[in-house]
């Protein structure tokens, strides 16, 4: 049995979660081939133009300029 504070709850919950998801895709939504913004941190402007980049890119490129330095099994 399902009381009704509960499900008044539970409907209340749903209609934050479905506003919160209009809101936040708003954007999108409303401009002509409109697409959410990538949340990749190399494809943030801001964070190019302080040399930040993905930790595994980052990793990936101080190992090529290590070149055989490094030796992985070792570690």
């Amino acid at each position: 049995m399902i009381y009704p504070a509960c499900a008044m709850k539970v409907l209340w919950t749903l209609v934050a979660v479905a506003a919160a998801v209009v809101l936040l895709s708003v954007r999108v939504l409303l401009r002509k081939g409109g697409r959410f913004s990538s949340q990749h941190v190399s494809q943030n402007r801001l964070m190019k133009s302080r040399g930040i980049g993905c930790a595994v890119s980052q990793d990936r490129e101080e190992r090529r300029k290590a070149g055989a330095k490094i030796d992985v099994k070792q570690l």
